[in-house]
């Protein structure tokens, strides 16, 4: 069942995936799609401005957590696709900044819903909702129903949980027109494609190592990274499944595991496949054993919070992102599949191509910006 004719809200418009997905939604023919972002990107808009067709592209700029920008972009929409956070694996956001978007902004998006009638929500949560936990207690192909216990750490994965928790028990809300809020949340693997800062971060520290891609993961700790591409086409079946009733019936207070067909590799190592045909290298090997990793990530945190007082530190490693990257950690799409169509519409060899093509093209100018330096 297509969006046709709707008015949906896309929060953090100008992310990642936002912008993947609006895309996407443009061939849906909305009457309107909403961009809310703090900063609206010009470009964005006229990239998409050719390919509108009807649709109608309201800007709505401004922060989250205000209630004012967020009624005006509710006001009249059916359906909020809400993929604004901070992403943050290291400890450079303040925890109260975290708290504030990923949280209460969450929390004020429902409420104001609610007040504006709009009957559907989708949550972007996150893999790192689930874990891994301290011990690094692998997941092979796991799914909904594994039983697991996360013990959480990352102040970013506390408070993407919270606020997914938040939008799960806001399934069934009573809106003010008398019907009914449903919601649910998607929580997609580590995202990949054209834009990802991640990868391109990755590119970077290869360059400065002469071409050599540092192996911070285990090669035996297999995790299924989502090309972005899937990821938002997930939401936009999930935002087709909740206009029919007995779809919504089944989804409303739901999360679901969003992969795709990746195949299973280490983060390291997924680098590497993805840059090698760039003439990128790999490590064979960490440069330190991973419990000496552990034992110095340990001290960097104990560092951090010895200068905290006098001085802003930020550790590049920590023991919650190293256990992260060394943990097997892969999840099943097949209740995504089930409960609302999801099939991912890019297959790995075109996801990749995709990927290591825009890399490419970048690639020029991060050499000379590097050199430069």
């Amino acid at each position: 069942m297509a969006l046709s004719g709707e008015v949906c809200v896309v929060t953090g418009a100008c992310g990642f995936l936002g912008e993947t997905l609006i895309r996407l939604l443009l061939e849906e023919k909305l009457a309107e799609i909403r961009l809310l972002d703090r900063n609206i990107r010009s470009e964005l808009i006229q990239s998409i401005d050719d390919c509108r067709g009807e649709t109608k592209v309201s800007v709505f700029e401004g922060d989250i957590r205000d209630r004012e920008l967020l009624r005006r972009a509710c006001k009249g929409a059916a359906l909020v696709f809400h993929t604004a956070s901070l992403i943050d694996v290291i400890g450079a956001i303040e925890y109260s900044e975290l708290y504030g978007v990923n949280v209460k902004g969450t929390q004020l998006l429902l409420e104001t819903c609610i007040q504006e009638n709009v009957a559907s929500f989708i949550y972007t949560s996150s893999i790192e909702v689930a874990g891994p936990n301290p011990r690094g207690d692998p997941i092979i192909n796991g799914d909904e129903d594994t039983p697991y216990s996360a013990s959480l750490k990352f102040s970013y994965s506390k408070t993407k949980q919270e606020a997914e928790q938040i939008c799960l028990q806001a399934n069934g809300e009573l809106l003010r027109n008398g019907g009914q809020l449903a919601t649910c949340a998607l929580r997609p693997m580590y995202i990949y494609g054209p834009g990802c800062r991640f990868t391109l971060g990755h590119m970077r520290d290869g360059i400065r190592n002469g071409n050599m891609l540092l192996r911070t993961s285990r090669r035996e700790a297999k995790v299924n990274p989502v090309y972005v591409g899937n990821a938002a086409m997930a939401h936009l079946q999930a935002g087709r499944a909740l206009r029919d009733s007995q779809k919504r019936a089944v989804m409303g207070g739901n999360f679901y595991y969003i992969s795709d067909n990746t195949p299973p590799v280490s983060y390291s190592d997924f680098n590497y496949v993805i840059l090698s045909p760039l003439g990128f290298g790999i490590q064979e090997r960490p440069i330190l054993p991973f419990p000496l990793l552990y034992l110095l990530s340990f001290l960097m945190e104990l560092l951090h919070v010895v200068l905290r007082p006098f001085l802003r530190f930020t550790p590049p490693l920590n023991r919650q992102l190293l256990t992260m990257l060394n943990t097997p950690f892969s999840f099943s799409y097949q209740k995504a599949h089930r409960h609302f169509g999801y099939c991912p519409r890019y297959d790995w060899e075109e996801a990749r191509k995709c990927t290591t093509d825009w890399l490419a093209s970048v690639l020029p100018t991060e050499r000379q910006q590097i050199n430069l330096k």
